[in-house]
């Protein structure tokens, strides 16, 4: 469990901050949910609304930025609570970019309401539910500095890996298909791939709530040792 200091003040900084980054979490899986809606249910609306919303990402993005700026000058944190710091402000960095690979995807969703569907989208929402989920459990774990929970987001990561890489292949099939499938495919294999990046921003985060828990660094492969199950 996350330190209390006797500084109230200092206190109350570091719960504003964690609610924000909350704040901010919700706001992007909200975005990557309705980004993939738009899609699978041909509603323009609702990804216009997702790239408007976007803007309230980036208002967050600052805020948080602002707010940790301020702790550094004002509280002058050591220690854990310096970790914690500088993995909020590493973190609001990765938040800000899922809300973009949303954004993207809402604007290829849009593209693709225009002509007739390629095929069921079946496997690409539980691909965003999976990426959605790792988001949400990676944002968990900072805010309980549950390295456990961290770890569960770096295992999960091959769940997201082997979905996008059946996705690919089906659509890379269907394009060798038929020529006229290419247009259509190829905007689709973008969004997969949207969201699979959007499960490795939320192993940065992970990754980066094990440094400030531990202290240790594992954000290249041959400094890790996680568990296996």
């Amino acid at each position: 469990m996350p330190s209390i200091h006797t500084d109230k003040a200092f206190e109350q900084d570091l719960r504003d901050l964690r609610e924000r980054l909350l704040a901010m979490g919700a706001k992007v899986e909200t975005l990557i949910a309705n980004s993939v809606r738009a899609l699978t249910d041909r509603d323009s609306a609702l990804a216009e609304n997702v790239i408007k919303s976007d803007k309230d990402v980036n208002r967050l993005e600052v805020e948080i930025d602002d707010l940790c700026r301020r702790i550094l000058a004002l509280r002058q944190p050591a220690a854990s609570d310096l970790r914690l710091i500088t993995t909020a402000l590493k973190i609001v960095t990765d938040l800000e970019r899922i809300g973009d690979l949303a954004v993207n995807i809402a604007e290829r969703s849009i593209d693709l309401s225009q002509v007739p569907p390629l095929a069921p989208y079946i496997d690409t929402p539980r691909l965003a539910e999976q990426a959605q989920q790792q988001v949400k459990k990676a944002l968990d774990s900072f805010v309980s500095n549950d390295v456990v929970k961290a770890e569960e987001v770096l295992k999960g990561d091959d769940l997201l890996d082997a979905l996008f890489l059946k996705i690919f292949n089906e659509l890379l099939a269907y394009m060798m298909e038929d020529s006229k499938n290419i247009r259509r495919a190829t905007a689709l294999m973008f969004i997969a791939k949207h969201l699979e990046r959007i499960g490795d921003h939320a192993m940065n985060v992970a990754e980066m709530v094990i440094y400030m828990v531990r202290g240790k660094d594992i954000r290249h492969p041959q400094s890790r040792n996680i568990p296996q199950e």
